[in-house]
Order: structure tokens, then sequence, then C-alpha cells
């Protein structure tokens, strides 16, 4: 297993989305980014598994 903690997944495009809370640009809330840097590896790699998931979400609502 491996125990190094993941990359940030800030892309640089640091803009909160009124409507959903979140980054535009990562889709974290203030409260994952605040959190990003306490989180163990295994708990930055499950964020990285929802913002997955948010992005597929995203995705499917612009989908004609």
């Amino acid at each position: 297993m491996d125990t190094r903690p993941p990359a940030s997944p800030c892309v640089g495009i640091c803009l909160m989305d009124p409507a959903t809370r979140q980054c535009r640009g990562c889709l974290r809330t203030v409260e994952e980014i605040a959190r990003w840097y306490e989180e163990s590896p295994a708990e930055k790699r499950a964020l990285l598994a929802v913002l997955q998931a948010r992005r597929v979400a995203a995705a499917a609502r612009r989908a004609p």
C-alpha cells in the first residue's frame, strides 16, 4: 500500500461557486481545502475519489 500523500487536487483556478459552495477549479469546499494539509494520505485519497464523483456528476448535468 502506498503511504505517500497524493498531490493536491488544486489546479490554480481558485474561484468559489456561491451556488455549490465548491471551488470551480478543484471542486473542493472551503472546509475540504482547509483540512487538506492535516489529513492522512488515506483521507486524501478518499477525498480524491469524492472529487472524481463530483466531476462525473457535473459532467452529466452539462451533457445534453
